[in-house]
């Protein structure tokens, strides 16, 4: 019973002494960061990511750090950590932009104007704000429904018919924003092209000629991995781009978000 007391304590001083350590090497990144010490800051902030103390700040000052030191292609990767762990960090999202912007880069280029607006809307909300949103909304469809029958005025009729109709609608379109938003939450299927320039292969091997170059993509550029394959020793992810171009591409060649 001794011993069991004795652990207990002991695992409870480690937990105190990691909780006052992260602010402290925060503080400690913060400073060299504000100094212009930018190679400092970033290890610092890295050592706090490898010991599992990850954040949506975090990851946001990662980004911050990377873009001093010019490494485009890892700061927009570390906004989309931290927007995948906050969609609605602000400061996150339009740094990523910005530096998207700089590096020219332009994803969304051949793909259809409403699915990248969808897309824009709801990565900006978490997968449990969309369910609370699809909540609500279901539950003003009962009301609308209550008041179309219980209601004998044809104004308050009308009401709550097309109030239930526009409800309904929107709890479908939240319902399907919270699966997706979960499901990109927990697959980390999509990666940022970190080598410059990056290419693409039609096959899971490297291209003998220029025949078998499917295409190049720029660093800092976002893709879905479809599939890898382990060949020869090395691992290839088969990935597509957001106007649904497909190839085959190292995996050294990327970080997964």
């Amino acid at each position: 019973m001794t011993k069991r007391i004795i652990i207990l304590i002991t695992m409870a001083l480690m937990g105190m002494t990691m909780l006052m350590a992260a602010p402290a090497t925060g503080d400690k990144a913060a400073e060299a960061y504000n100094k212009e010490l930018y190679q400092k800051a970033l290890e610092i902030y890295l050592v706090d990511a490898k010991a599992g103390r990850t954040s949506a700040d975090l990851y946001y000052n990662i980004g911050n750090t990377y873009y001093r030191l010019k490494d485009n292609a890892r700061a927009i990767l570390y906004y989309e950590k931290a927007l995948r762990l906050d969609p609605g960090c602000s400061d996150a999202r339009y740094n990523l932009e910005f530096v998207r912007s700089r590096a020219g880069i332009d994803e969304d280029q051949g793909a259809n104007i409403f699915s990248i607006w969808m897309q824009q809307a709801m990565s900006r909300l978490s997968s449990n704000t969309w369910a609370v949103i699809a909540l609500l909304a279901f539950l003003l469809t009962l009301a609308a429904i209550a008041i179309y029958i219980f209601m004998d005025a044809v104004a308050w009729r009308k009401v709550g018919f097309f109030g239930a109709i526009v409800a309904l609608v929107i709890t479908i379109v939240a319902l399907v924003c919270a699966w997706q938003m979960h499901d990109r939450a927990i697959n980390h299927n999509e990666a940022i092209v970190i080598a410059t320039p990056a290419a693409l292969s039609t096959s899971p091997r490297l291209p003998k000629d220029k025949t078998e170059v499917a295409f190049e993509l720029a660093a800092g550029y976002k893709v879905t991995i479809t599939d890898k394959v382990k060949t020869a020793g090395t691992l290839w992810y088969h990935v597509e781009t957001a106007n649904r171009r497909q190839a085959w591409i190292k995996a050294q060649d990327l970080e997964v978000i």
